[in-house]
């Protein structure tokens, strides 16, 4: 158990990989906001210029796209920000399984949604457009490789999510 207990000492600076995932989580969160934003027809500028230029599909009238964002936002969102607590915080035992069905669920969403928007049968007018297909690829790989990594870095080394060994109290 000492190895655990020197996990959980550290705190986040002194861990890079848990120091740059957490980085990685900030700009994941903000995108999955934005993109539930522009799934719910936002007024903005940024909204409405991101849906005509990078990813049209998000305006497609058979509405998967749209519940396919406003899930993610509503889902993924909140646990980007759960996820940041648990690399702060040392014993949260949760993180592995939670890391586990995550990833798994945002590789399937994410397949779909970028399978979707550049597909042949998908209308002309939302597919990604042609100049835009290396910008919509990169932001939707990265995306997608950020649950993917947190789950690999949590499955392999798990010493700082274990929970506190209870302390054995012997009757005198």
């Amino acid at each position: 158990m000492g190895s655990v207990q020197e996990a959980q000492k550290k705190n986040l600076l002194q861990r890079p990989l848990d120091f740059l995932l957490a980085f990685c989580l900030i700009p994941a969160t903000i995108f999955c906001v934005f993109r539930g934003l522009v799934a719910l027809d936002c007024p903005s500028e940024w909204c409405q210029e991101y849906s005509q230029l990078y990813e049209p599909y998000l305006k497609d009238p058979s509405a998967y796209s749209r519940i396919q964002m406003l899930v993610s936002m509503l889902y993924s969102g909140p646990y980007y920000v759960l996820c940041l607590y648990g690399l702060l915080v040392p014993g949260c035992h949760w993180m592995t399984d939670l890391t586990l069905v995550h990833s798994g669920a945002i590789a399937q969403a994410q397949f779909s949604h970028i399978g979707a928007s550049l597909h042949t049968r998908t209308p002309f007018s939302y597919r990604v457009p042609a100049d835009s297909q290396a910008v919509f690829l990169l932001v939707n790989v990265l995306y997608t490789l950020v649950p993917q990594a947190l789950c690999y870095r949590c499955v392999t080394n798990p010493a700082f999510f274990f929970r506190d060994p209870p302390f054995n109290k012997k009757s005198v």
